[in-house]
């Protein structure tokens, strides 16, 4: 019998939401744990796995904003996003001190802190989105719309392809 994955923060915050997911896990001993990787090892379309980003603003505030794998993240259009004149990546060093998870395991839900949050607009037509669980090895699967309720996120252009 396959052991029971342990709960992330993400997991439990949408058992305490009551939102609808499911785990994915894969193996990461070959150390391939980028997006595209990830995808074909869970079976899953590029377009359908989105990576969590996190940048910050000029005052140093954070913003998270989730996005196709396979795509790379249109700054201008995040600061856009965002209500900031300029937007850059959080250095990888500060990823776990502002957000409780590693660098390849951070999910969009269970932060350390609330941030605004934004969702490729390309995400909408799709029945299932995947994210990070929280931890390298571990995704999940749920509507969109719980994406948004569950990160209190919103909607944005935030790549070139959308």
């Amino acid at each position: 019998m396959a052991k029971k994955p342990a709960k992330t923060n993400a997991a439990r915050l949408l058992d305490r939401e009551n939102i609808d997911y499911e785990v994915l896990q894969y193996e990461t001993e070959d150390g391939k744990i980028d997006g595209v990787s990830v995808a074909a090892k869970i079976g899953a379309a590029p377009a359908e796995v989105y990576k969590t980003l996190v940048a910050q603003g000029q005052d140093k505030q954070p913003y998270v904003f989730i996005i196709p794998v396979a795509d790379e993240l249109d700054l201008k259009r995040a600061a856009k996003a965002s209500g900031e004149k300029k937007i850059e990546m959080l250095p990888a060093k500060d990823i776990t001190a502002v957000t409780g998870y590693v660098r390849g395991g951070c999910s969009p839900l269970g932060m350390k802190k609330q941030f605004p949050t934004y969702v490729a607009s390309q995400a909408q037509e799709l029945e299932s989105i995947i994210v990070s669980a929280g931890k390298i090895g571990m995704q999940l699967k749920l509507a969109p719309a719980a994406l948004l309720e569950a990160a209190a996120a919103e909607y944005a252009e935030l790549t070139e392809t959308d």
